[in-house]
């Protein structure tokens, strides 16, 4: 099922982007409680996938265009929740008239493939060694 984040869904995101393997946080303490809730409602929006009660997957996207998170744990990949978090998170910046959207990730990582796999194009690289990504469209 997917639906908006709340904040009282913090944990289950947190959980889903700890048990990550490509992207991980240099500490898990790095994000807190407060960016999330921030990136579920005062500077964006929020999506989280859940199944059975619990959150497998989760995106978040700012209202300055960027995609802040997009993260599916790896017991679920391969089930379309990232190409659904995905549309559903272009959809919602697009509403704002973003464009370009844009993103940062690590190069070479499966993320990155996702990622240019549906229209992104690297733009270069940025302080710390990730990538910029953006989607031009409509």
């Amino acid at each position: 099922m997917l639906r908006q984040a709340i904040p009282l869904d913090y944990a289950g995101m947190h959980r889903v982007r700890l048990a990550v393997r490509e992207n991980t946080l240099s500490s898990p303490d790095r994000i807190t409680e407060a960016d999330y809730v921030d990136a579920m409602d005062r500077l964006g929006q929020s999506w989280v996938v859940e199944v059975d009660g619990e959150i497998v997957a989760f995106a978040s996207g700012l209202n300055t265009g960027n995609v802040w998170a997009l993260f599916v744990h790896p017991d679920c990949e391969g089930r379309g929740y990232g190409k659904l978090l995905h549309a559903t998170l272009v959809s919602w910046l697009r509403s704002l008239g973003q464009n370009p959207l844009w993103l940062t990730t690590g190069p070479g990582t499966r993320a990155e493939r996702f990622y240019t796999s549906l229209g992104w194009q690297p733009r270069g690289m940025v302080d710390g060694g990730d990538i910029r990504l953006e989607l031009d469209g409509p």
